[in-house]
């Protein structure tokens, strides 16, 4: 029967007094040895185990077992000295051949404690240093021996191991002495905390402690780490000697291949034997095996441990991080410097299992986020109580309180005397704080990104990071997460700021040993700076951001508003900038608006900004109401005016004086090479170009405001320096068009006005592209259209559908386009899947420029930060560029299967569209595509693809970058003079065996054997020897040496800078590359267009367009239209078709209709509730939108004349933000209608002046409709319920009327419960009598007792109604003829 499990089977037992007695001899004699010697005593008995030595007991994670050690090979060890060679294994990896020696540091190759461990040197690639528990060390006796062999022990199939073996196999020929000489590469470190390399496996306490099983793996530059802040320990009572050292953390990190790239949160419920967490976050599951420490202040990436352990393999790794501000880390292995053997022998232990077990009886000891209130750490965190966070007593950086007028909220008062009290480390971060207070610090340190205070806090309960143990909120991830942590923040409305070192302790020492004063500790801490602010409206994508998920842009604008007092009507002046930031492209523009801002509307609308620049105060109140109303989600900056929302001529005063325009900025140059577009903005009485003109003054300041905030994001260089500026105009002031108001009759389509204007009102009745209900593209005609296969052509999709055509020759153009591509439909079909495969051209050359940049490369911070990763960042880049050049590669061959696929046997194009001429036929052929062959071919030719992309470096080939080539020759004529020198001395000699031997600065050593040393010349110099051969050196090998090395070092310089020169000679082509781009998304989009006219559901036609004149009034005519976003009703039966015509001729149901409406312009819609009106409208306002977009519509026939703008008032909204009712939101949207409309708009009405009472609402309606119908004679529909409105306009020559037809069965008068109304979604001529309204209600859900009290009431009040009309008619009974008079008395007596 098995002993119960009791809480006292978990504790170690206490030695008694009777049994310390019993075993004193033992402990004196332990005493009286050195620990070196104890070490060697413990070695020897532990691999020779007497006959009655029980088996040692080992704990492994949460499991105890006994095993027993491995014998060596040999039956019998001896003790391990130092340099000899053995078989080394650190936990979790394979056997590996090793090299025993000293620690650089400790002077000694073992090290003493509970868990014996020895130092050796891994044979690996490149060499690197750990120390390993004893019971894993066995001797080496070559590559032959049993355990090497397969299926040996020590055997493994990893390469490096092999090439590890033969390092040893040579190296048993040396003697120890020569071992440690020629192999041994591990250097002494200049640091104090050399000795942190060595912590003892013990707790907190003091104690040893069984949760560091792990072995200690350090590679060279790890004794070059310098301590960011030390953190005082927890010391024993009487202890009086005070440790100097600061204390490390070990944070286990993840793996750098993307496969491992998941990170899972730390179950505080029940701890792993391993209780370290990487910075909050728990990477690997194989961490408690497998860790090597590196240092977090040097952001040098770590050699590899032994043993073959590669990153791609999956390998955790362990860093050993200073500890930061006085932050404790979950890492119970911070231990001292300089153990104390008396609290080795004095502190009792309790394993790691016993640990886990008994965790699961107390409580969480840090905050969790699977625990709410610990979350938000109230109560829990320093930063809660310090006085100037508290919320009454914040300041921003001029001291100024929350309450006052100028208060900023992106800054924050630091006291001085706190700063003072902080550590150098959280000093910098609270610095940076200070001016980011709005922002994310993302803080490196080391590999990890680290986040304090009320930073953490937030990304705790936005990332589900784990906070780390500490009365400080701390918590933090590695530097390859970054681009995912960093990118849920963005979309979820923060601002992230991230913070690199941008300095290595080597450097920091060399700076501390130049200043003139004496260093302080805030001056010994790595420089960090800010190297980018990324938001909503500035993300770029760098190499270290990710990969974009979506291809919409997202746009920052800045606008500048002029109130024009003079102006009764309340107009402004407005100047605009939005800059696409992933892309580089700016837009600028001053305009002027009306009261209801309804061009600012239609620019947010078209290009909506995820983050908005304004001028603090200077906003009028209705363009602030405008743009909160419209942007309820953006960013918003209040910029101070002047010296953040600059003037127009501090803007162009800072624009010349950076030299952003400058192609190369060393060239000289005459005046400022200002972009076309900003050039036409500067005054032209101005010679040094520093004013603006007076209609572009407002939009410079813009430009100035976005190149403020830009550059406080680090943006600005990157972004000016493409140069890609565009003035921006309202659709309705185009350059070229000819604006009509009511009183005119024509617009010239053929040669004015070019695009239709959309504004926001329209785009959001009509669905253009959001659901106006539930904000997304469902339902959309964006979603419905969209079928693009590359990002580049879903944004030009979205401008045209913001801005279709109005000239009559460009909508046939493209609809010829969509012709020809739907008779050729397999090159189609083709052509769409290569596109596929297309990356986004656009921000890859916007990349491509960034990276290119040789002022960025000299002055970004950026250029000056130390990653960790930077190899696979390098790769990255690569990895894009040649992406860049392989979809290039794969656009040409597409564009010339196109161009094949459309020519007949005599090479005759058949292509009728000039606008898909230009995109598929290269320049030379009468297109628009330049030919970028010769381009890609030298890049092609310019270095080795596949080695870069392995490797990360690009190595050109020759004639590419003439100072490599220079290099390189030298190098081979400098390994051709040291070939021909050898061969002279092997000569000289008299043996053909000398070689050259060593490495670095100590190479081409002449190693010459026993047997020829008695011709060795007097000139020769002894370097080095091993057994049966010496090595030498000569003046001429020193010369030859020197003249190598200077070579290498210009080859290194070259190749340094090798990537950013080829980036950079690419970007001098960016125009053709442009060029081949825009060509490619227009050819992407009518792929798009001709894809949905071949497969749209029902009947498709092609629309034919009439140009107006003075004998042809505007009309429109659909036959059998449907919606293009909506295939079945609700019901789930077919869509039902309609016909309208408007403005002409009534002839598609084939009946006479009164030849006095033939021509109106304006019919009323009426019809039961829910009977299908406003669908009818929007189906007419999207057709028409679709149709000028140059597409198929859904419908048997389509003809119209070009409409130049479509107007909406559907639905019901007010807006309670901006204190707008119902009916005033109505009004002021049928005031823009009645100011902006021409004869050529079409406008759609839906139950105008419903929110008020009957009389006035019926009122209004009247006069608007007698309004658009005899002065503006616009294209309208107009659906009311107001039926006296129907009978006012019945005999209107200019208004027709229309009804969406109903059946009714079981009509009851006396119970209108009983009807039942089936629609029938079928527009006819004439009105219709009711809107039976009860129907609604009683659909809705409405009780049939208040349906048939309402309906009495309803009778009544027509009643009533009749009675008054006949004696108004009885007023003037000699106007009356006797039918009228005979009417009116059936309707008394009744």
């Amino acid at each position: 029967m098995s002993k119960p499990n009791t809480l006292f089977k978990y504790f170690t037992k206490t030695v008694s007094p009777k049994e310390q007695k019993l075993n004193g001899s033992n402990n004196k004699e332990i005493k009286s040895r050195s620990p070196e010697e104890n070490v060697k005593k413990s070695y020897v008995e532990k691999n020779n185990p007497g006959p009655g030595t029980p088996s040692t007991s080992t704990s492994t994670g949460n499991k105890i077992s006994k095993r027993t050690e491995p014998l060596p090979a040999s039956g019998k060890a001896s003790v391990p000295q130092v340099g000899e060679l053995v078989w080394a294994k650190l936990e979790g990896y394979p056997w590996w051949p090793a090299l025993i020696c000293n620690h650089p540091n400790k002077k000694r190759c073992f090290q003493p404690g509970k868990n014996t461990e020895v130092h050796v040197q891994f044979f690996d690639e490149p060499p690197s240093r750990a120390w390993v528990k004893q019971r894993f060390v066995r001797e080496f006796k070559g590559t032959d021996s049993a355990e090497a062999r397969r299926g040996g022990l020590c055997f493994s199939g990893d390469p490096k191991w092999k090439r590890g073996c033969l390092q040893a196999e040579k190296a048993l020929s040396l003697g120890a002495e020569e071992r440690l000489e020629s192999l041994v590469v591990c250097k002494a470190s200049s640091d104090d905390d050399g000795d942190d390399d060595s912590l003892m496996d013990m707790d907190e306490d003091g104690g040893s402690d069984d949760d560091s099983k792990e072995n200690h793996v350090t590679s060279n530059q790890d004794d070059d780490a310098t301590n960011m802040q030390g953190s005082h320990r927890k010391r024993r009572k009487g202890s009086a000697r005070k440790e100097k050292s600061s204390k490390r953390r070990r944070i286990i990190a993840a793996s750098d291949s993307e496969s491992e790239n998941e990170y899972k949160p730390v179950d505080d419920s029940v701890e792993s034997s391993d209780q370290s967490c990487s910075s909050g976050v728990d990477e690997s599951s194989e961490s408690s095996e497998k860790e090597t420490p590196t240092d977090d202040e040097s952001p040098v990436k770590r050699r590899k441990p032994a043993g073959g352990r590669s990153v791609s393999a999956g390998k955790a790794k362990m860093i050993t991080n200073n500890h930061l501000d006085d932050m404790k880390t979950p890492d119970r292995r911070i231990l001292p410097s300089t153990p104390s053997s008396d609290r080795i022998k004095t502190t009792p232990t309790v394993s790691s299992g016993t640990k886990n077990r008994l965790s699961l009886f107390s409580a969480p000891e840090s905050p969790s986020v699977t625990d709410g209130e610990n979350q938000k750490g109230e109560g829990k965190f320093a930063h809660l109580s310090l006085d100037f966070l508290q919320d009454s007593k914040i300041r921003d950086g001029q001291k100024r309180f929350r309450n006052d007028l100028d208060y900023d909220p992106r800054t924050l008062y630091v006291p001085e005397h706190f700063l003072k009290t902080a550590t150098p480390a959280l000093r910098q971060w609270w610095g940076m704080k200070s001016n980011h207070f709005d922002t994310i610090l993302f803080f490196k340190v080391g590999k990890f990104y680290e986040l304090y205070h009320m930073d953490a806090v937030t990304a705790v309960n936005e990332l589900g990071l784990v906070f780390m143990k500490g009365q400080y909120a701390h918590s933090g991830f590695p530097e390859i997460a970054y681009g995912r942590y960093a990118d849920t923040l963005i979309r979820k409305g923060y601002r992230v700021a991230r913070v690199e070192q941008t300095e290595t302790p080597s450097m920091m020492d060399e700076r501390c040993k130049q200043m003139a004063r004496a260093p302080t500790k805030f001056d010994k801490v790595v420089k960090r700076e800010i190297c980018r602010v990324t938001s909503q409206g500035t993300r770029t994508y760098s190499v270290i951001d990710g990969d974009p998920s979506e291809a919409d842009s997202s746009y920052l604008l800045a606008v500048a508003e002029k109130e024009l007092d003079e102006c009764a009507g309340g107009e402004s002046l407005y100047g605009v900038c939005f800059v696409d930031t992933s892309i580089g492209k700016f837009h600028m523009g001053q305009f002027r608006d009306d009261r209801h801002c309804s061009r600012l509307r239609t620019l947010i609308a078209h290009y909506t900004p995820a983050q908005l620049l304004y001028e603090k105060g200077k906003l009028s109140q209705k363009t602030d109401a405008v743009l909160r109303q419209n942007l309820p989600l953006a960013l918003r900056d209040a910029l101070h005016s002047g010296s953040e929302f600059w003037e127009a001529s501090k803007t162009l005063k800072y624009l010349a004086e950076g030299q952003y325009f400058v192609a190369d900025a060393g060239g000289e140059q005459e005046g400022v090479p200002w972009p076309d577009t900003l050039k036409k903005m500067i005054s032209d009485g101005d010679s040094i170009g520093m004013t603006a003109s007076t209609d572009h003054e407002l939009a410079v300041r813009a430009l100035g405001a976005c190149t403020w905030y830009l550059q406080r994001c680090c943006l600005e260089q990157e972004l000016l320096s493409m140069r890609a500026f565009e003035e921006y105009h309202p659709l309705d002031l185009e350059p070229n068009a000819i604006v009509d108001r009511l009183q005119t009759s024509r617009v010239s389509f053929a040669t004015g006005r070019q695009h239709m204007v959309l504004d926001g009102i329209t785009l959001r009745n009509l669905d253009i592209l959001e659901n106006s209900v539930s904000g997304t593209i469902e339902g959309t005609l964006i979603e419905r259209l969209d079928q693009c296969k590359t990002p580049f052509g879903k944004r030009l999709l979205r401008q045209w559908l913001c801005a279709p055509l109005c000239n009559p020759a460009s909508i046939n153009d493209r609809l010829d386009a969509i012709d020809d591509i739907l008779n050729n439909v397999a090159m189609m079909d083709e052509a769409r899947e290569m596109m596929a495969k297309l990356p986004d051209f656009d921000r890859f050359l916007a990349k491509i420029h960034t990276m290119g940049s040789a002022v960025r490369s000299e002055n970004h911070p950026d250029s000056r930060a130390i990653f960790f990763d930077d190899g696979a960042y390098s790769k990255k880049k690569i990895t894009d560029f040649l992406a860049t050049l392989e979809g290039f590669a794969l656009a040409m061959k597409i564009l010339r299967k196109c161009r094949q696929s459309t020519v007949d046997s005599d090479e005759v194009s058949c292509i009728k569209s000039k606008l898909l001429t230009h995109c598929v036929n290269f320049t030379e052929d009468g297109g628009k595509v330049p030919d970028i062959s010769m381009q890609l071919k030298f890049f092609k030719e310019a270095f080795n693809h596949e080695r870069a992309r392995t490797k990360g470096v690009i190595e050109p080939t020759e004639g590419v970058i003439p100072e490599y080539d220079s290099a390189v020759c030298d190098i081979n004529d400098t390994t051709t003079a040291l070939n021909d020198y050898i061969a002279k001395q092997r000569k000289l000699l008299g043996a053909k065996n000398v070689e050259y031997w060593g490495t670095g600065r100590n190479r081409f050593q002449l190693e010459v054997p026993e047997s020829a040393l008695k011709k060795v010349p007097d000139a020769y110099e002894l370097k080095s020897q091993r057994k049966g051969f010496k090595r030498y050196w000569t003046r001429e090998i020193e010369a030859l040496l020197a003249r190598m090395v200077a070579a290498e070092d210009q080859r290194h310089a070259a190749l340094r800078d090798c990537m950013r020169s080829i980036f950079h000679t690419f970007d001098e082509h960016y125009k053709m590359w442009e060029a081949v781009v825009q060509c490619l998304a227009v050819f992407d989009v009518l792929l798009t267009l001709a894809y949905y006219s071949r497969c749209g559901d029902g009947p498709m036609c092609r629309p034919e367009f009439v140009l107006p004149s003075s004998d042809i009034q505007p009309f429109i005519k659909i036959r059998s239209g449907r919606h293009p976003c909506i295939c079945k009703t609700y019901s789930g039966e077919d869509y039902i078709p309609n016909h309208c015509v408007i403005g002409t001729k009534d002839d598609l149901e084939g009946e006479e209709q009164d030849s006095m409406q033939d021509n109106s312009s304006m019919v009323l819609v009426t019809g039961p509730n829910m009977g299908g009106k406003s669908t009818l409208m929007r189906q007419v306002g999207v057709i028409i939108v679709l149709a000028q977009l140059g597409c198929y519509v859904p419908a048997e026939m389509c003809i119209l004349t070009p409409v130049d703008r479509v107007f909406t008032r559907l639905g019901a909204r007010d807006r309670i933000m901006a204190g707008e009712s119902t009916l005033f939101v109505e009004l002021s949207e049928t005031a823009s209608i009645l100011q902006h409309a021409t004869n050529h708009s079409l406008i759609l009405l839906d139950e105008l002046g419903r929110g008020t009472a009957t009389y006035d609402g019926t009122a209004i309606a009247c006069a608007v409709v007698q309004e658009l119908s005899q002065r503006g004679r616009c294209r309208t529909l107009f659906s009311t319920h107001y039926h006296s409105l129907v009978e006012e306009f019945a005999h209107d020559p200019n208004v027709r009327l229309g009804h969406m037809a109903c059946m009714v069965e079981n009509e009851n008068d006396e119970d209108v419960s009983k009807e039942t109304i089936t629609f029938l979604y079928k527009f006819v001529h004439g009105a219709c009598p009711k809107s039976y309204g009860f129907n609604a209600a009683k659909l809705a859900g409405i009780p049939d007792t208040i349906i048939k009290n309402g309906h009495a009431k309803a009778k009544e009040l027509e009643m009533s109604l009749e009675r008054i009309k006949i004696f108004r008619c009885l007023e003037k009974p000699h106007d009356l003829s006797i039918e009228k008079l005979q009417e009116l008395q059936q309707h008394i007596m009744a």
